[in-house]
């Protein structure tokens, strides 16, 4: 993208999720007895089909939602209120009235973080990484939805979060939109290696994105499966013997999952 970010491996957290369940009103619970471990600076995909708790437990995961029953630590401690988490939602939910470059600047000024001069400038940076410098002054109802989204990346990593959790970000895009800015997120974490959680329905992505997946069905996590293929990843991977393996190996634990089986 032009930008040259610091190498340097940030402050990541782990996280340890013990026992963690969440119970609605009138219904089950949404996620039950679940125990996962995300090592800092890991990406962990998680996949399963619509309405087996993938998004409960990222909610989970970034405070936003408490749970019923056990709980989820990071290690080193990440107060949310300093930026330490960042959350991307489905949708950009980006304000109306404020420039790309304002919203960018959003986080460090709810966290009183640096000079007026120097937020600006941290958020020019954040907008040439994810290639967006000549948009930085367009109101949001002028760009694309690929540029919304890559305007929201830019807002949440303008932190430097030790951890960045991801709403199917790009399930709204279309495909050649989608593997782009999936290569975006693989070339801003190759810089910064924070640990990130991804929430897809997508195979083909999180196979991409990973280094583990985790299936999960009905508020479970039926398992935990390694990510062989090498890093860096690009799109060329997708042509390989070694992705189409490990392709029908996901898919497989995903139809054991829904089967009662275990991957």
């Amino acid at each position: 993208m032009g930008l040259v970010l610091s190498t340097a491996v940030q402050n990541a957290s782990s996280i340890r999720c013990q026992s963690l369940s969440i119970e609605f009103r009138h219904g089950p619970r949404a996620v039950d007895d679940v125990n996962l471990n995300v090592p800092a600076g890991e990406i962990l995909a998680l996949i399963g089909p619509s309405g087996c708790g993938k998004t409960t437990l990222l909610r989970l995961m970034a405070g936003l939602d408490q749970p019923t029953d056990g709980s989820v630590e990071l290690e080193p401690p990440v107060p949310p209120s300093q930026g330490g988490v960042a959350f991307v939602f489905q949708a950009p939910t980006l304000l109306p009235w404020r420039t790309a470059l304002e919203n960018v600047m959003l986080p460090l000024e709810l966290i009183a973080r640096r000079s007026y001069a120097q937020r600006r400038l941290a958020a020019a940076e954040m907008l040439h990484a994810v290639g967006l410098a000549d948009a930085s002054e367009r109101f949001p109802h002028q760009l694309s939805g690929g540029m919304k989204m890559r305007v929201s990346i830019a807002r949440a990593l303008i932190t430097d979060p030790s951890l960045l959790l991801l709403d199917e970000p790009f399930a709204a895009l279309d495909d050649m939109l989608r593997n782009q800015l999936g290569e975006l997120v693989r070339e801003l974490w190759q810089r910064r290696r924070f640990t990130a959680v991804l929430v897809t329905h997508n195979v083909a992505e999180s196979i991409l994105m990973s280094h583990r997946i985790a299936v999960m069905h009905q508020g479970r996590l039926s398992g935990v499966v390694h990510n062989p293929l090498p890093q860096p990843r690009s799109e060329s991977l997708r042509t390989t013997a070694e992705f189409g393996n490990f392709y029908g190996r996901i898919r497989d634990a995903l139809r054991g999952s829904e089967n009662g089986g275990d991957t």
